[in-house]
């Protein structure tokens, strides 16, 4: 399973279906959301699930986190992100889909 062990960030790697897809949500976070360590936060939250991707501040004013994982994991990084960030998130739009992975590890942009 080489494709795998790219997603490596702690402990196991996310599930990959047969296919060579994996689930991948893109979350826009509005409010208070720059400039107060969100992206910082979200990367911190990373580490403490099997998922990859990246978070970026818009110029808009939104914050976006593309993630991708086992469904699971995708979702309750999210929940995560969301729970620790509340009092600045006045809104959250999210969109989910499976696709082949695209990303190795969490960044910062």
């Amino acid at each position: 399973m080489r494709e795998c062990k790219r997603f490596l960030t702690a402990g196991t790697a996310p599930v990959i279906s047969r296919m060579g897809e994996i689930h991948h949500a893109s979350v826009h976070f509005s409010g208070r959301v720059q400039g107060v360590g969100f992206r910082y936060a979200a990367l911190q939250v990373a580490r403490e699930f099997e998922v990859a991707g990246f978070v970026e501040n818009l110029p808009d004013g939104r914050v976006l986190v593309e993630v991708e994982g086992a469904p699971a994991e995708v979702e309750k990084y999210i929940l995560a992100v969301e729970e620790r960030m509340h009092g600045y998130i006045r809104r959250k739009e999210q969109a989910a889909r499976t696709r082949t992975p695209q990303f190795t590890g969490f960044v910062i942009r």
